[in-house]
């Protein structure tokens, strides 16, 4: 820390947030001891199917908003101004597309995980390659979330480190393990109360203290803090209108479309229409988090203008410098820096939580039971319980990994948001291009990941590469997480003296801004897997899974005359009935492929499927080319 003299906890400050660890605990208790007591995999995964609408969306929230977020973007708001406040733009078509495409698919096809989707939809091998990504980036995200926060604490208040971590990190385990997703949900909503009240007594101390919120957005004019819109179309440019509104819109889609973490809940739902809802509260609920996040910073510019404590050697990161500024800001106010800590800490307590359910979730359901399909149901709730515990244990050994990995831990965040965009291509390629293939989608796949690779470590590694003499002042700035699950944290060199020349070629593509990533990512997959499939033979619509594309491009090409749009098959339907699966194909395309099914469900569709055969024996071939949206 060089000079400066830590601010210390007191002890009003430890009560509190050892209060957050226990009303957790006791959340996961709670639902350990109650209801069915966790003792089928369905309640265990997926809350029984019984989740409201507002439980749902909060937890939504709270997978969304990452202790890394809460200490980043004040953080960036204070070094570069309020640009980043257009991410919000793409909050709109990054949450109105995941309510009326993939909800309606995922749904109605009544899956477990998200990937059994790409089992429906072209092979086994896609599915399993899917998992395997997943499982490497939230297996390295994790550990780093849980110690980045821990470290800047540590760095700031020389609140014990690995005190911290374990207890975090056991606390987590303990209530994922004994309550499911249920326990996660609930402490969720539990933990997002906490972190609006950290934030908001930050920002209200704050601007007391400095004059009222009039005399924070003059200083904040007067430093040029608040910006203006933004247009320039360069992809280079790190924050633009075009980058924030629409590059974050792949960011969300990534994150709401198709992460597990996010899919888990909207399946958690007890019909279609709470899930799209959920989806619809979320957005207000964001919008708010961001506002929040923005003032925060203002606040604090108004407080140190352009003398940040970094600048002064007080701290040596940005995160630690929101730390600092809530330690200086509530110095003489014990209990206000653990309500902080509580609301930083809720933050992380809420993304490992999903990412251990998650994790144990898509290794049972899609590297296990296919392979035992004469589990009990008993030995398989048991074993995914085993597998929250086990995925617990690993988070805290990448979290001393983590702590190991010195200024590797911006990799380390960007391998993450690498991941994402290649995941999103081909749930995309699947659900929206019939004549994709099965061939199609592994190399699109892999070309997706080996660019993504390619332009994430070269942007690294250039950035390493700067000669120093040129840079005479540079600030690692941690990127806020928006969307905690598909983002990068990237590091931000910032030139005090001369302007860098436009970057071309290879180191253009390298300079490409990080909320570009998903798309390009994506479209890559996308593309790729496109040209494969028509050189390999594209798909038949016959061979198909009903229910398992979105017709959108039957809907883009109406113009064409039927037999045209047969042609490119762009006609395959979702279900009929919302809220409700097309039971027949479903049951035949889950015994083909080797899904195991639940009792509960067979029945479902049994009863289901006599309904069909005394109302319509055969679906007639005009009613299979029209599609039920989901009316909110």
């Amino acid at each position: 820390m060089g000079d400066v003299v830590q601010m210390h906890f007191t002890t009003p400050d430890y009560v509190i947030f050892a209060l957050l660890l226990v009303a957790s605990t006791c959340i996961g208790l709670f639902y350990a001891l109650s209801g069915g007591r966790q003792r089928t995999t369905q309640e265990f995964l997926l809350a029984d199917r019984s989740m409201s609408c507002l439980p749902v969306s909060l937890s939504l929230l709270a997978t969304f908003q990452s202790a890394v977020a809460i200490l980043g973007a004040p953080s960036e708001i204070y070094t570069y101004g309020t640009q980043y406040w257009f991410l919000g733009v793409s909050y709109f078509l990054g949450l109105l597309i995941p309510a009326h495409v993939f909800i309606p698919v995922f749904y109605r096809l009544r899956l477990t995980s998200a990937y059994e989707y790409l089992e429906l939809r072209f092979n086994k091998t896609v599915r399993i390659m899917g998992t395997v990504t997943f499982i490497f980036q939230m297996v390295i995200y994790m550990g780093v979330v849980l110690y980045a926060p821990a470290l800047a604490l540590n760095a700031v208040t020389g609140f014990d480190l690995w005190g911290a971590v374990l207890a975090m990190g056991l606390v987590c385990t303990l209530y994922t393990t004994l309550g499911g997703l249920k326990a996660v949900i609930w402490t969720d909503v539990f933990q997002t109360i906490v972190m609006f009240a950290g934030q908001l007594a930050v920002i209200i101390v704050g601007a007391h203290q400095a004059g009222g919120m009039g005399e924070v957005w003059r200083k904040a004019m007067n430093g040029s803090r608040i910006a203006s819109l933004d247009l320039n179309p360069d992809p280079t440019e790190r924050h633009t209108f075009w980058t924030l509104g629409v590059g974050g819109v792949f960011l969300m889609l990534a994150l709401y479309g198709v992460n597990q973490a996010q899919v888990q809940r909207y399946l958690s739902s007890r019909t279609e229409r709470e899930a799209v809802m959920s989806c619809y509260v979320v957005f207000p609920c964001q919008q708010v988090v961001l506002c929040l996040g923005c003032l925060m910073g203002l606040v604090m510019f108004a407080r140190y203008g352009e003398e940040s404590p970094l600048d002064k050697g007080y701290v040596k990161t940005n995160d630690q410098m929101v730390l600092y500024f809530v330690m200086d800001v509530f110095r003489d106010l014990p209990g206000l820096p653990g309500l902080f800590v509580a609301c930083l800490f809720s933050g992380a307590l809420s993304t490992i939580s999903s990412a251990f359910n998650s994790l144990a979730t898509v290794t049972m359901e899609d590297l296990i039971k296919p392979y035992c399909p004469a589990m009990t149901e008993a030995k398989a709730t048991l074993l995914s319980k085993g597998l929250a515990l086990a995925y617990g244990l690993v988070c805290l050994t990448m979290a001393y990994v983590a702590s190991l990995m010195g200024s590797v831990l911006q990799a380390a965040f960007s391998i993450f948001g690498m991941v994402g965009g290649p995941l999103l291509g081909l749930f995309c390629l699947g659900m929206f291009f019939p004549w994709a293939n099965s061939t199609g989608a592994i190399v699109g796949l892999v070309a997706g990941l080996a660019m993504a690779f390619w332009i994430g470590i070269g942007n690294f590694v250039s950035r390493m590469a700067v000669p120093t003499p040129l840079l005479p002042i540079i600030n690692a700035t941690t990127m806020p997480l928006r969307g905690n699950m598909t983002t990068a944290v990237m590091t931000t060199l910032i030139t005090s003296i001369t302007a860098k020349p436009k970057p071309t070629g290879v180191q253009a593509l390298y300079n490409l801004s990080y909320l570009w990533y998903s798309a390009h990512n994506s479209t890559t997959v996308v593309i790729v897997g496109l040209i494969v499939s028509l050189l390999t033979g594209p798909m038949k619509e016959k061979d198909l899974t009903p229910g398992t594309v979105y017709p959108v491009l039957g809907n883009l090409l109406f113009f064409l005359p039927e037999r045209y749009r047969e042609k490119l098959c762009c006609v395959t339907p979702l279900s009929h009935k919302p809220n409700a699966i097309n039971t027949q194909p479903y049951q035949m395309a889950q015994e083909s492929n080797g899904v195991a099914q639940h009792k509960e469900e067979e029945k479902t569709e049994e009863k289901d499927k006599k309904d069909e055969e005394r109302v319509s024996p055969q679906p007639s071939c005009r009613l299979a080319h029209t599609v039920q949206e989901t009316a909110l």
